[in-house]
């Protein structure tokens, strides 16, 4: 098993884990990226991705971009997908993911590393809440997108 940092030539590899996430959350219907969406993210450095592979093939994932915490007056990280095939969980690989994450988010002086789940997805929640994770009580995430954030625009 290694982690590395992936790049724009790995698009094909971080899409194909982002889909396997999309289908595992059941929102499929919602995955409209391209490969070529995903490298011009990659590419642009608007995010970042590690890939976990065992034997050369990429089988998890984090992908992660800069963040403000204003409250605390800091940078930090988000981490918007985490995913490990699910023939390769239980293997510690997505606990590696999060500690070479957690690494690079003290290394680079980040005050703090965030992310949602789902709130069915029980096993995640257990998992983080092991490491020491604590859920953010009262908040509840919003998105405006399509006709009502072209609405608003105009």
């Amino acid at each position: 098993m290694s982690i590395r940092q992936a790049s724009a030539a790995d698009a094909g590899a971080v899409h194909a884990l982002i889909r396997a996430l999309a289908v595992y959350e059941k929102l499929e219907d919602k995955f409209l990226a391209s490969t070529a969406d995903i490298a011009a993210l990659l590419d642009s450095g608007a995010c970042s991705a590690l890939l976990l592979e065992v034997e050369g093939e990429a089988v998890g994932l984090a992908l992660y971009y800069p963040i403000v915490l204003t409250f605390a007056g800091k940078r930090g990280l988000w981490l918007e997908d985490l995913f490990v095939q699910p023939e390769h969980r239980g293997k510690g690989y997505g606990l590696a993911l999060l500690k070479e994450l957690a690494r690079i988010t003290v290394q680079g002086g980040y005050g703090a590393l965030e992310w949602n789940v789902l709130d069915w997805n029980t096993p995640s929640i257990d998992f983080y809440g092991q490491i020491g994770a604590e859920p953010q009580q009262g908040w509840t995430d919003q998105r405006l997108t399509g006709d009502a954030l072209r609405a608003l625009a105009a």
